[in-house]
């Protein structure tokens, strides 16, 4: 034949990667099978016949892509065809000691969105035990009433061992404080990280301190943040769904649009610019076309809080209140701590 057994498994792989790139999920899932199919046979096939003392092929099998990688991209495949219970029946499928960071990552973010709460903060936990300074993890446990105390006594050791390190703690304190719903002192905390020279300027926390204010009901303040926050990142996407509410809001439509026009040169495939220009259609009173967008949006991100705000508002005002009712109460679901969602 025109290839070896592990050449083929390469080749397999190879095609599934770039269909995966082509966004051809479905097909790159059956190459991906393919390819584990073969590597299978692979294994088989060397343990039936034992090294010949051939030094050419134990290089190639080193080379070979890990199965584990695999099973990655295939669970990926499946978070992108929105079948979430089969990434996660991918993924328990990997043994736990050859689970990497990013697996256990993707896994406590699945049960997490699944609703197996327990599983997810084991899952993260665990990613903290392997990566102490991985600060999705960390917010991923505040998220779940993990108490900050017990998450700070997982980096405690990495904060006394690497210098300059100190801020860490009190950061996490303060998202401990935004995922209790203490927006004041979540404030004050950030404010005060703020002013230390490591985490001055800091974007993220300018987002976060931006999202507060407009929790607690300081619009103009929350305004500014966010203004600062797309100074420094022209290409910051994260949060600008509230930011072009709130300008549409004051009744600034011209720069919701530049906003909206902005957001889509940077990218079409998140929620935020469809929001924003569905803001902007919603405020305008082309209610039918912001209803689409916000339908768009939540295409994209179906837990996107805003999206389903301006879907269900949307609705509202057309006069279809039972099918608005639905969006607002998911939208109650996602953000408890949000006043507006219960403002529909």
């Amino acid at each position: 034949e025109l290839f070896s057994p592990s050449q083929k498994y390469q080749l397999l792989v190879y095609h599934a990667d770039s269909l995966f790139h082509d966004k051809e999920y479905r097909n790159a899932v059956s190459k991906y099978t393919m390819a584990l199919q073969q590597k299978k046979a692979l294994s088989k096939t060397s343990k039936v016949r034992p090294s010949t003392g051939n030094a050419a092929s134990t290089p190639q099998t080193q080379c070979l892509p890990s199965e584990i990688e695999v099973k990655y991209k295939m669970a990926e495949c499946c978070t992108m065809l929105k079948q979430d219970k089969d990434a996660i029946a991918i993924l328990d499928g990997i043994p736990s000691r050859q689970r990497t960071p990013k697996i256990n990552m993707m896994l406590a973010n699945l049960y997490k969105k699944a609703g197996q709460e327990r599983s997810s903060v084991t899952s993260y936990k665990e990613v903290l035990r392997q990566c102490p300074l991985a600060l999705d993890a960390i917010l991923g446990l505040l998220s779940l009433s993990v108490k900050g105390a017990e998450v700070a006594s997982m980096t405690i050791n990495i904060i006394q061992s690497i210098p300059n390190l100190d801020w860490l703690s009190v950061w996490i304190k303060a998202y401990a404080f935004v995922h209790t719903g203490d927006n004041t002192r979540a404030i004050n905390t950030i404010c005060s990280l703020e002013k230390k020279s490591l985490l001055r300027d800091n974007v993220d926390l300018l987002g976060s301190l931006a999202d507060l204010y407009f929790r607690a009901g300081d619009n103009k303040n929350s305004i500014l943040k966010f203004e600062q926050a797309q100074m420094l990142d022209p290409y910051l996407i994260k949060g600008m769904d509230v930011y072009g509410y709130l300008l549409a809001r004051e009744g600034r439509l011209e720069d919701v649009e530049n906003l909206g026009c902005r957001l889509f040169n940077i990218s079409d495939q998140h929620a935020e610019p469809w929001v924003v220009s569905g803001c902007h259609s919603f405020y305008s009173k082309r209610y039918s076309r912001a209803l689409y967008l916000g339908a768009k949006a939540i295409q994209l991100n179906s837990n996107s809080v805003q999206a389903l705000l301006l879907k269900g508002t949307a609705l509202r005002n057309m006069g279809q209140v039972q099918e608005a009712i639905i969006h607002f109460w998911e939208a109650i679901r996602l953000a408890p701590c949000r006043l507006d969602c219960y403002e529909g």
